[in-house]
């Protein structure tokens, strides 16, 4: 395995962040899908650090036409950049923001639920395994009607966008919800290893698909969120600590030594995943600042993935085998064969992230 890259110096990762912030800029948004949450918190955290006021303008703009006329609400909703929703609103202290903001969670807690999480999917995103593997009668019968369920990447929705959301808002119910939520996903997808399995069926017992190295990226990503906009007397708040070093902990000891992680984190054969790096990169730093990891073990590690993730960007600022949306399936190896090559929200956002988390510890 070969060492980690060299970490560019600052003023070449400012120049980086430029070209990666403006590839976020130029992504075809849709209100709302996955990875919009990681797309609008890159641009936004890239303005500020660039100390740009067009990328404030730009999300702003989206926010602001969307809360023109949020409603008729649908399932992929809960895929909204409500963190980046939420700051814009303060920045703006624009009511009609708050207003739709307000609507959309009362919408998002109307949904029903299953092992204590609000449902995600009516008809489960299952797909047939990239790879071709066959798959075992029981679950032909699940690809062909597929249940309902909940996929680990809504830690990153739901959870933070409660609790962001009351917070703004002096509304302890919604930071009550979000604590919750975040408690019911660690107890339904966190492994003993502190790893996060990818998805769960309503009404199928057990979890799917463990190891996914982006998923990973979205619990860890998620549990930070609501750890900073939660009181450090929170009593809810310990379990998330625990669950979030558990998993920081677990992911370093499968680090590769040149910083980044395979596609599923303790396969080789999956080869290799850009987005993983950035995420891990941004939440070793938050965990760092929050003080609940030992930073002389999660800084390094920290570093390496910085640089790794830096190392795979390329010279026009575009991130290299970032997989495409996963979709779920039941069998390990759809994450193995998952195709690569994509400019998206979920593989641009987390370069921007991790260049601007990591920052001020540099």
């Amino acid at each position: 395995m070969t060492q980690a890259p060299t970490l560019p110096s600052r003023e070449e990762r400012l120049l980086l962040l430029e070209k990666v912030g403006k590839s976020l800029l130029a992504m075809p948004y849709k209100s709302w899908n996955f990875g919009d949450s990681t797309g609008f918190e890159g641009i936004l955290e890239a303005g500020r650090l660039l100390k740009d006021p067009t990328y404030f303008s730009f999300a702003n703009g989206w926010i602001r036409a969307w809360a023109s006329r949020p409603e008729p609400f649908r399932r992929l909703d809960c895929t909204a950049p409500g963190v980046a929703m939420v700051e814009i609103a303060h920045e703006t202290k624009d009511k009609a923001i708050i207003d739709s903001l307000n609507l959309l969670a009362a919408y998002l807690m109307s949904r029903t639920k299953d092992r204590g999480i609000y449902d995600t999917w009516e008809s489960l995103c299952l797909i047939p395994p990239y790879g071709g593997e066959e798959l075992p009668s029981n679950e032909a019968k699940w690809l062909a009607n597929p249940p309902g369920g909940t996929c680990i990447d809504c830690l990153h929705f739901d959870p933070p966008f409660f609790t962001a959301l009351g917070k703004e808002t002096g509304r302890e119910d919604l930071v009550t919800v979000g604590v919750e939520q975040a408690h019911a996903y660690i107890d339904a997808l966190q492994k003993e290893n502190g790893i996060f399995d990818h998805f769960f069926m309503n009404g199928v017992e057990g979890t799917w698909a463990p190891g996914w190295g982006r998923g990973q990226g979205w619990a860890l990503l998620g549990m930070m969120d609501v750890l900073k906009n939660i009181s450090l007397n929170h009593p809810g708040r310990k379990k998330i600590e625990d669950a979030s070093t558990k998993l920081i902990y677990s992911m370093i000891k499968l680090q590769r030594e040149d910083g980044r992680w395979w596609c599923v984190v303790d396969s080789e054969r999956s080869g290799e995943e850009g987005s993983t790096a950035g995420f891990m990169a941004t939440g070793f730093a938050r965990a760092i600042k929050l003080g609940i990891v030992d930073e002389a073990i999660v800084k390094p590690a920290m570093i390496k993935a910085l640089a790794g993730v830096i190392a795979d960007t390329d010279s026009a600022g575009e991130l290299q085998n970032v997989t495409a949306a996963v979709m779920a399936s039941t069998r390990k190896s759809h994450y193995e064969f998952t195709p690569r090559g994509f400019s998206v929200p979920w593989g641009q956002g987390p370069v921007a992230l991790a260049i601007c988390e990591t920052d001020s510890l540099l």
